[in-house]
Formats: structure tokens, sequence, C-alpha cells
């Protein structure tokens, strides 16, 4: 099912609407050398954004190609710190500091030797088939290209193995606990016939425009590709995880086992989370709002007259079969029934809407046990392919009605698909900008969503208001168990009871949840902090202005630059605010 957001347009657009851009301008010719060498270098992010140039190769990740990057991105911040910003106009000065600011983080992020970890159980190139989903194949060079793509594997194959042979012999590995959920994967990309083949599913449904002829030379050459390149690179791959690779792997949880990991876990949490918050910070900040919460909750607990403890009334919502759906397509047919009652609700709070639609889709069946409650995959550069907001049916009896609201309020709209289309849609900006994906932003704009349903109308029964909670709370014991984890040192099983303690969640959702911050230290911290700043910037505007407040203006003003740091957030927010008191007063 596919949803369409018109574009709205009421009242008067805040004065932080990115302006026209200098595209002569030398600063630019680097953004947009750099963007193309970023296409290059990631083919299979290029071809998920519409970019068909390099739809038949994998990414060089060689140990020589990654040094080669760091080079190049070494030089390019030089050349673009060069520039004296007093020369440069509003506009340009923000780009250079954004593109300053990400640089830099990406090249910490490089020194810690990350590139040594190319996948883990939520993805890599185990299900590297899963791309199939997000490209378009309409013509005969679709196909062709990915044919070229099939005959590449063996290399990116090889590449990937080496990479992590180096992983093994520097410690840079994940915990056990999480790569054995890795050969399962592997062994579903082998299969006793090319057509049951995962990468040959294009070639399952083909245009009828297609002639009869290419038709049949295509599938007969993607057969081949399948036989020759995929399937005994996949033997081979799941020949090494298992002897060598996954024996390897760490017995125990966290960060602090890689070299310097107290040290890496630091460098993480300040770039997933864009401030200077250290671990302990992040620790106290998630048992604050885990009390804060909580009490929430029981008062809730108290309005549907449940009597017991808080802990039986969290076993009664994971269990008592009033609160699920038994069949998979009831559950899909509801998560899309709640986005269409979101959208037409949604010009209450915004001044635009994108023109990009989205759909509601199943997560694929191969990566669902081992994957989240829901996920989103923007829209193709063109907007030619939607945006995508996926939910898991796996064990659809483990998933909770009460939770659809909140879900759907973060991973569509007007969370997740509003605020990246919207961003894609500001061809004024440098390309870096538009398609920039700041954790702290985009999923701190998707927690504050969740809380916007209240003024949108949802949440009114109590269990959807706790299942708003309910998801509060789990960002807010992120904060606990991630730093808990890979700082403290705390094991998977008290990360897993601190959860099973404080939220509804299943026990299936909590251990993938788990699992998932194991695998990437830091990134579960962005969502409640970069949420905890945007509410305050919006209580800072509500008192400053008053009845003048216009939640529709703070919102343009919060997207109107795409994803940016949460101190640019909060420099953007200031200005436009000191501008209006200003105005005001004359």
């Amino acid at each position: 099912m596919r949803l369409f957001l018109s574009l709205v347009v009421t009242g008067v657009l805040s004065p932080c609407v990115a302006v026209a851009l200098d595209d002569l301008h030398p600063l630019h010719d680097i953004f947009d050398a750099e963007w193309e060498r970023f296409l290059q270098e990631q083919p299979v992010q290029a071809s998920r954004i519409g970019d068909t140039r390099y739809a038949d190769r994998w990414p060089d990740v060689s140990l020589q190609a990654e040094r080669a990057s760091v080079k190049k991105l070494q030089t390019a911040l030089h050349k673009v710190q060069e520039f004296d910003p007093d020369q440069l106009s509003e506009a340009d000065r923000l780009n250079q500091s954004l593109f300053v600011w990400q640089t830099e983080t990406e090249l910490l992020r490089r020194s810690h030797r990350l590139h040594l970890l190319p996948l883990n159980q939520r993805g890599g190139i185990q299900s590297a088939s899963s791309i199939t989903d997000q490209l378009s194949f309409e013509s005969v060079d679709d196909y062709e290209q990915w044919i070229g793509r099939l005959r590449a594997f063996p290399k990116y194959m090889a590449q990937t193995m080496a990479v992590m042979k180096q992983g093994i012999r520097e410690g840079m590995l994940h915990p056990r606990v999480v790569m054995q959920r890795v050969p399962q994967q592997i062994r579903q990309q082998i299969v006793d016939a090319p057509e049951q083949s995962l990468f040959y599913k294009p070639f399952l449904d083909m245009p009828p425009e297609l002639s009869e002829a290419d038709l049949q030379r295509l599938q007969r050459s993607a057969r081949a590709a399948v036989n020759e390149c995929i399937l005994p690179a996949y033997r081979e791959f799941l020949k090494f995880f298992e002897g060598e690779y996954l024996p390897a792997s760490f017995e125990k949880v966290g960060c602090w086992q890689r070299p310097h990991g107290q040290r890496m876990y630091a460098d993480l949490a300040r770039c997933f989370t864009t401030t200077t918050l250290t671990p302990e910070e992040i620790h106290n900040i998630g048992l604050s709002e885990v009390a804060r919460i909580r009490s929430q909750m029981e008062s809730i607990q108290q309005q549907v007259e449940f009597e017991g403890t808080f802990q039986k009334f969290l076993e009664h919502l994971r269990t008592d079969s009033q609160f699920y759906f038994q069949q998979a397509n009831d559950l899909l047919e509801a998560y899309r029934a709640c986005c269409r009652r979101i959208d037409p609700q949604l010009p209450r709070l915004f001044h635009r809407l994108p023109k990009i639609p989205y759909d509601v889709r199943a997560i694929p069946a191969q990566l669902a046990p081992d994957t989240t409650t829901a996920y989103y995959q923007p829209p193709s550069g063109d907007g030619q392919r939607p945006g995508g907001y996926f939910v898991n049916l796996f064990r659809p009896d483990t998933r909770p009605k009460y939770e659809i609201e909140a879900l759907s309020l973060h991973e569509s709209v007007p969370g997740h698909h509003l605020q990246i289309a919207l961003a894609m849609e500001l061809t004024d900006l440098p390309s870096f900008r538009r398609h920039g994906r700041c954790t702290a932003f985009v999923e701190g704009w998707g927690l504050y969503s969740e809380k916007l349903g209240e003024e949108l109308g949802l949440y009114e029964d109590p269990y959807s208001r706790f299942g708003q909670l309910t998801y509060e709370m789990w960002r807010a014991v992120r904060l606990v168990v991630d730093t808990g984890m890979h700082s403290k040192k705390w094991t998977r099983e008290q990360a897993i009871q601190f959860f099973t303690n404080n939220t509804a969640r299943s026990a299936l959702d909590i251990a993938n949840e788990v699992d998932r911050y194991i695998a990437w230290p830091g990134q579960a911290l962005a969502y409640k902090i970069g949420e905890l700043r945007i509410r305050e910037l919006r209580l800072r505007a509500e008192q400053q202005l008053g009845a003048d407040f216009d939640v529709r203006d703070f919102h343009e003003v919060v997207l109107s630059n795409g994803a940016v740091p949460l101190n640019v957030l909060e420099e953007e927010v200031g200005r436009w605010l000191s501008d209006l008191l200003v105005s005001g007063r004359q």
C-alpha cells in the first residue's frame, strides 16, 4: 500500500529555510567532488538513492582501498578548512561547518578500525541480496547491470573475508552471542537451484515489455552467475565463518574488549549523540528518564484498575491474547490503517509535507527473525521509489496492538519519512546534506514524533498511551543498558533483566534489541538524547513566544536545514527566536 502526502503550504515559512547557493563557488566544487567520490566508493548506496551509474559493482572493501579513502577524506577536509568563513555567505558558512563536522566524525570513526567489522547479525554480506527490494528492474540494462554485480560478487566476498581475518588478528570482533545467528543467514543463501536464490528474485517477475528473447537470455545468464559466482562464494564463506571467525569471537559482551575499547566507546557516544556527554553522564540521564517514565506508566496501571504489582501488569500486557493479532496479514493491515489515520491530520502541525509517498511493507522473511520490530528505508534520490516503512510480521502473537501507533509515528510520518523526504527535497542544499543521516537528529526527531501523536488525535485509549510510554521507556532503557554493557561491563543477562523490569515488550523483542546494542555500540544513545534536546528547544520557544508560538513554525525551523548536529539545531532555533523577538519589539 502506498500513502501519498500532498504538498501543503500555509502561513509564512521560517526565515531559516535554506537560501539558494552560489553553485559556482569553488567550495561547492569540493562538495560535489566528494559526493561523487562517495558514490563511487559506495555503489550499493548509490543504487539505493537511484543513481544507476555503478549498479554493476560492489564496494571495494579491501584494506588498501580503506587507506586510500582515509587519505582522500583528510585532503578534502584540509581544502574545505582553508576557506575563510568571513568570506562566505551565511548559507555556505553553515555548509562548511557541517562538512567539517561530518568529515571529522567519519575520520574519528575510521581511526578506531571499525571497517574491520563489516557485518553483524542485523546485516552484511550474508544479506547482500536484500538490496533487490530497493532497486528498480524495468529495462534490459537494469537486469544486465545486476548480472554484472552477481559476476563481481566473488571479489567482494574475498575482500570481506580478508578484512574479517585482519579483524581476528587485531581483536576487532563482535561477541559470539550475536554472531552465532549469522551461519543460518548464510545458509539461506546456499540453495539447491539458482532459481531459489534470493539474488535471482528480480528474474522471477520480469516486465512484460521485455521481448521473449531478452527474457530467456537474461534468465539464463542470471542462473549461470548464481551457480558460478554466488553459491560457491557463500559455501566458502560459511566454512570460514564457522571454522575460523565464530570461534574467535568474544565470549563476553561489550566494546571495552576491543583495543582501546573504552576510548572507542566514548568517541562513539560523542559521534552518535553529537554532544560532549560522557558514557557515565548518559547512563545517569537514562536512569533519571526511566524513573520519570515509570511513574507515568504506573499511573496508567491505576487508571485501568489493574490490581497487582507493576511487574504483573507488564506480564499481563505481554501474555493476554486481547493485545495481539494471530495472523500476520491482520497485523500488516493494522499498521496500514494506522498510517491512513495519521496522514490527514499532519497539516495541523506542519506547513510543508513531502511530495514523495511511502509504502508500508513486510520485512523480508529471511531477515525478520533476527531484526527489530520495524525500520524505515528512504526513497530514491529522484523520488521514483517511495520511502519504505517495513514492519516485522514474524510471530505476530508477540507484537502488541498498543504499540502500533507509536511505532508508525516514528518510522513513517511525522517521523522518519516526513523528515528524510523533506530533506531530500531541499534541492538548494549540497548533496551531502540532502542525504545526511545525523543520527541524533534523525532518531531524535523520530522519537519526538511519537509524542506528537497526542496532538494528532491518537492514543485515545489508555493502552495506546501506555504503548507510547513503552516506546519512550525503551529509548530511556537504551541509555542505561548500552552504556552498561559497553562501558560498565554489564552482562547480556543484566541488560535483558533491566529491560524486562521496565517495559512490556516481549522476550523476543527484548533479546533482539539487546543484541542490536551489543553489535552497534553507541548508536542507541542517539534517540533519547536527540529527543530531549528537541523538546527542550520547543519548550524554550513556547515560553519565549507565549501566545505567538505556532508549532508549525517551530517544526519548519527544525526541519528546514536537513539533519544537523544538535548544537547547530540549537543555534538555528536560537537565531529564529531572536529574530522574532526583535521584530516583535519593533
